[in-house]
């Protein structure tokens, strides 16, 4: 059955995207044949490429079929174009509004090598589309935002300062074991170079300087080929707060983290 009602509104939207001497027909018949499209096939992208908020994007669209662009996690809430009154030098784009995308047509004998248009989307970002048009074959774009794709900063936590120091040390090794941003607390993540200490390979990664006190996250591999277990006395002195280590026990090569959490200035 679907495939059926597919069929039906991809002949439907040919026959009225065809119809060049009227702009509503052409609509209309664009959103029936996406909307045939998206039902009868699933989409696939035949280009992706990554925006920013006042930013150009350069794309491709058909010259003979229509042309769809997403947004994503995004939708189009409007799109600005210029209209001259010439049937060879207009275009038409219809949002579709289940999912925000919108599809681009170009009408036979359309006499410009591009099309452009501004698109305002609904999270507040505002695009300049630039796209050449040519071929035969209908065409996809998918645009990603480049501040939305960048993870988020994991926020900063902080301690209780009425609790012992013993329990605020806890609170800083889960801090260090999650990489999480602790206030108070200055991160210096500079690598040292690794010490062996027998058959242990060890290297401090990052270092947590606070006021009252201060952590190391150390990386610790067994070079050797038998298997070690390493202590906490290994890796700490004897005035430590606290000491946490993932995975004591090392096969040859294996590799683990350990937290250290020392009195402030004994880093």
């Amino acid at each position: 059955m679907t495939d059926i009602v597919a069929a039906c509104q991809i002949a439907s939207g040919v026959t009225l995207v065809s119809s060049i001497d009227c702009f509503a027909k052409r609509c209309l018949g664009t959103l029936l044949l996406g909307a045939g499209l998206l039902t009868a096939a699933p989409a696939f992208a035949d280009q992706s490429v990554t925006a920013t908020d006042n930013g150009a994007v350069d794309c491709d669209a058909s010259k003979q079929d229509l042309t769809r662009i997403s947004l994503k996690d995004d939708q189009f809430a409007s799109v600005s174009k210029v209209t001259t009154g010439v049937a060879t030098e207009d275009f038409g784009i219809v949002n579709e509004p289940t999912r925000g995308d919108i599809y681009i047509s170009v009408p036979e004998g359309y006499t410009r090598s591009t099309i452009s248009f501004f698109g305002t989307t609904q999270k507040g970002f505002v695009y300049k589309f630039v796209c050449r048009v040519s071929g035969t074959e209908a065409k996809q774009v998918f645009v990603t935002n480049a501040d939305m794709a960048k993870p988020a900063k994991p926020q900063a936590v902080a301690l209780k300062p009425n609790l012992p120091l013993d329990q605020q040390a806890v609170g800083l090794v889960r801090a260090m074991f999650e990489q999480t941003p602790l206030d108070g607390f200055e991160i210096r993540d500079e690598p040292r170079t690794p010490v062996n200490v027998g058959n242990l390979k060890v290297q401090l990664v990052s270092e947590y300087d606070g006021l009252s006190m201060a952590g190391k996250v150390l990386r610790i591999e067994n070079t050797g080929k038998d298997p070690v277990v390493v202590s906490e006395d290994l890796i700490a002195s004897q005035g430590a707060i606290a000491v946490s280590i993932s995975n004591p026990s090392l096969q040859p090569g294996q590799a683990t983290g350990a937290y250290v959490v020392v009195p402030a200035g004994d880093l």
